[in-house]
């Protein structure tokens, strides 16, 4: 057989693609647990356009986000959330980082369920708050108590992030080991393969 019949091996990146067909995959998840950084790197394996819905919900707005909070209010920044996480979905195949919030309303859940894979990046209290204090640009930290604020958060939201497709531990490795965790998960549950058993500290940042 000559070289160039022989069959182009398979690569993850080649299998998810394939399987992912128009579909998106969209990370959620709370503040802080590095969606946009770790899409970022995702989006360059999978050769994917990579999407932060918070820069497109600002560019569509013309104003921050802290601005829409303070001049309309969450609600109104979350009607728009939603229809820009539409747009873009209808938009795809795109790896797509959301807002915290995001997930939490249902409609946009229906949404990324029936057009996308969902990861959801995991990270723990102490975790979001090293990572958060760095940032003063936190709408919903602008309180007397930010500890408390994202303790609430979790509290709230965790158990929505849970109808995620899959769940990745977030936590202080480099970030290509998490990317490549995505990627094994992503091909284990579009191909069915097994993927490799989490690692000691992964089983402990998913508890």
């Amino acid at each position: 057989m000559s070289d160039a019949a022989l069959p182009i091996p398979a690569s993850p990146e080649a299998d998810i693609l394939s399987a992912l067909g128009s579909r998106s995959v969209v990370l959620v998840g709370m503040m802080g647990v590095g969606k946009s950084t770790i899409g970022r790197r995702m989006a360059l394996r999978l050769k994917l356009p990579f999407i932060d819905a918070d820069t497109e919900i600002e560019t569509s707005a013309q104003m921050t986000i802290p601005e829409i909070f303070e001049r309309h209010g969450e609600a109104y920044f979350r009607d728009g959330e939603a229809r820009v996480i539409a747009r873009l979905l209808d938009g795809g195949p795109v790896v797509l980082a959301t807002g915290g919030g995001a997930f939490m309303r249902e409609e946009t859940r229906k949404r990324i369920a029936a057009k996308a894979v969902s990861i959801w990046l995991k990270a723990d209290h102490d975790v979001i708050m090293r990572r958060v204090r760095r940032r003063a640009d936190r709408p919903l930290l602008q309180t007397a108590d930010p500890e408390g604020t994202v303790t609430r958060l979790l509290t709230e939201r965790e158990p929505v992030y849970g109808h995620a497709d899959l769940t990745i531990a977030s936590r202080d490795v480099p970030h290509d080991r998490i990317v490549e965790e995505c990627i094994e998960a992503l091909r284990a549950f579009l191909c069915g393969e097994q993927a490799a058993p989490p690692s000691a500290d992964v089983a402990s940042a998913l508890r």
